[in-house]
């Protein structure tokens, strides 16, 4: 069995391995995989080594915290950080009820998520969460999908930031300072919002998701360096920015899970020519550069197969010579100003 090196989480007590396994695509999110898949996929997450999981409810509307729950409740509890999410209370649809304009059939069928972000709502989430998982803690508790990219109006934004701080926050510091949680934190798409949620409370840990890459370091000027002022830690999720970095780019490759843009096609292609002049693959520098970052604790791709979970783990230390960092930043691919090891 692997042993992956692993990092504290902000202030706590929890440590994280640098590599965790994200709860997304067991979901059903890129494509639909059965039960028995997702189970051995985590299985093989743990025979690598890694000792931190993410899920939500909104993954398969439940789908992914059964499955991951399956995999982990025989496990020794205290030796697996897990984290999970709120913002949507699951219900069973009644017959005749109309689903949600943005709903997903490839979700757990019969529910549908709504809202809620309110002090009841993240008590009442973080117990369903529980009961779907099997587990009786939750280590780390995230405030989910609160930004513009998810919303796409800075009203309704507002006012869900507002509610997350004026009633959510409570709920979730209540249950940090009874021990009943051990890190609370934010798992949004944004840096600047990120920023926001960090200067508005108290957070242990930061979960964005596709923001500080090899592709794009947007999170590098303002909120990064927050962070390591604050003591808070970020877990980076979308590491591959949704596919364009796991390798062999062409146009159509996906970024923010859509086709990307021709001008990222072409930088992604650039910067995998300086990986092959280095015999580096893409995916392996995608994935560690990240956790160079002082304030990253952790990179959490996710999987749709054990062989995805093995391709992972050998990216994570494959050796990449500092030369290719040198050249991604003189050919003007990175920027100058982010940690790597030259």
């Amino acid at each position: 069995m692997t042993t992956l090196p692993k990092r504290r989480v902000g202030r706590t007590k929890l440590e994280v391995t640098t590599l965790g396994l994200g709860g997304a695509p067991m979901g059903g999110f890129r494509a639909t995989i059965s039960d028995a898949e997702a189970i051995a996929l985590t299985d093989a997450a743990w025979q690598a080594g890694v000792r931190y999981f993410d899920t939500s409810p909104f993954y398969g509307y439940g789908r992914s915290e059964l499955r991951m729950g399956a995999a982990l409740r025989d496990r020794p509890r205290d030796d697996f950080v897990l984290s999970t999410k709120i913002g949507r209370i699951l219900h069973a649809m009644k017959p005749g009820e109309k689903p949600p304009a943005d709903f997903r059939q490839n979700g757990l069928p019969g529910f549908a998520p709504v809202f809620d972000y309110t002090y009841d709502g993240v008590m009442r989430s973080l117990e369903h969460s529980m009961l779907r998982l099997g587990l009786s803690r939750i280590d780390i508790a995230l405030v989910h999908d609160v930004d513009f990219w998810t919303i796409k109006d800075r009203k309704v934004l507002d006012e869900r930031f507002r509610t997350v701080m004026d009633s959510g926050f409570r709920a979730l510091d209540e249950l940090r300072r009874a021990g009943v949680i051990g890190a609370i934190g934010v798992g949004i798409n944004e840096a600047d919002t990120s920023l926001r949620f960090i200067q508005a409370g108290d957070f242990d840990v930061m979960l964005l998701a596709g923001r500080y890459t090899l592709l794009e370091q947007g999170g590098l000027a303002e909120f990064l360096p927050e962070c390591v002022t604050r003591g808070v830690s970020v877990v980076l999720g979308g590491p591959y920015n949704s596919g364009i970095l796991t390798g062999d780019v062409k146009p159509g490759a996906t970024h923010d899970y859509v086709a990307a843009p021709a001008s990222l096609v072409e930088k992604a292609q650039k910067i995998e020519a300086v990986c092959r002049r280095h015999k580096v693959e893409l995916g392996a520098a995608a994935l560690q550069f990240p956790l160079f970052h002082p304030a990253v604790c952790s990179v959490i791709p996710g999987a749709l197969a054990v062989r995805e979970v093995t391709q992972n783990v050998g990216r994570l230390s494959a050796p990449i010579p500092a030369d290719l960092w040198s050249e991604l930043k003189r050919e003007g691919l990175l920027d100058p100003a982010a940690p790597t090891p030259n």
